[in-house]
């Protein structure tokens, strides 16, 4: 069954003062968001590919039982590790951070904890200065780099459906004048504010979206944030919508995203 919608999604237009976003208190963000009803098609009926639209839904089963505690976090780590390198033929993969947790805006838990609310306009995590940066730090000391690439990789963890899923948008259909660059602020209470730019989007008819409706745990959309080798899809555009097929009774989403540098060495 074909599972294409057409739901309301944020973009961004231009403005005088440089855009910025807030991981936690979004009353500081300073935005021209523009909502757009857009069709997002049903990536399952013609599944998508990392080497051509920058993004793939995978099976992969993770061995965590729960993902909240912290002390899973290396296990995590390390298959994510393992499943990039084995998507990508990379030689090496790093996950630095622990998984961000997110929770659809019916759950008790969305907002509770550090950068837990869903990203409900159209971004790009990381711009080419930012991505270049986090691989350097983050690369074996002395390698010589010949390519490295940045993915997020995210997972549900309640079952289907879901209210507040991801659409990824065709790395294909965007344009670099689609761009527009912004702070992304991560403000943890009790410690000091950080940023870095990432990438916020203009309206485009070229762009084509897409969704997989039903995840369950047991997938995962793998999709490129920054790639440096200029054959490949360079990043991809995604967001957080409210789903129209979804029961108004369905559980709350409940997700994790992590994040993995992958390496090519000379």
């Amino acid at each position: 069954m074909n599972a294409s919608v057409k739901a309301e999604i944020n973009y961004a237009q231009p403005m005088a003062k440089r855009p910025r976003f807030h991981a936690n208190d979004q009353s500081r963000d300073i935005l021209n968001l523009d909502p757009r009803i857009v069709e997002i098609v049903d990536g399952r009926t013609t599944p998508p590919s990392l080497d051509r639209e920058g993004f793939a839904l995978v099976s992969h089963r993770s061995n965590v039982s729960d993902f909240r505690d912290p002390q899973f976090h290396d296990q995590h780590k390390q298959e994510i590790e393992e499943l990039i390198v084995k998507l990508t033929g990379a030689d090496m993969a790093v996950v630095n951070s622990p998984g961000v947790l997110r929770f659809g805006e019916k759950s008790s838990e969305s907002g509770q904890l550090n950068n837990s609310r869903p990203a409900r306009f159209i971004h790009i995590d990381i711009n080419d200065g930012t991505a270049a940066e986090f691989a350097e730090r983050s690369a074996p000391e002395g390698a010589r780099v010949k390519r490295a690439a940045q993915y997020n990789i995210w997972r549900v963890l309640t079952p289907p459906p879901q209210d507040v899923p991801l659409t990824i948008c065709d790395a294909r259909t965007l344009a670099p004048e689609d761009l527009i660059e912004a702070d992304a602020i991560f403000d943890m209470k009790g410690q000091p504010d950080w940023s870095f730019t990432a990438l916020m989007v203009k309206p485009s008819p070229r762009h084509r979206w897409m969704w997989f409706p039903d995840m369950t745990p047991e997938e995962a959309i793998v999709f490129i944030t920054n790639d440096s080798d200029p054959t490949q899809p360079h990043h991809v555009p995604h967001s957080a919508f409210d789903n129209p097929l979804c029961p108004a009774n369905a559980p709350p989403r409940a997700s994790i995203e992590m994040r993995a540098i992958a390496y090519w060495f000379e």
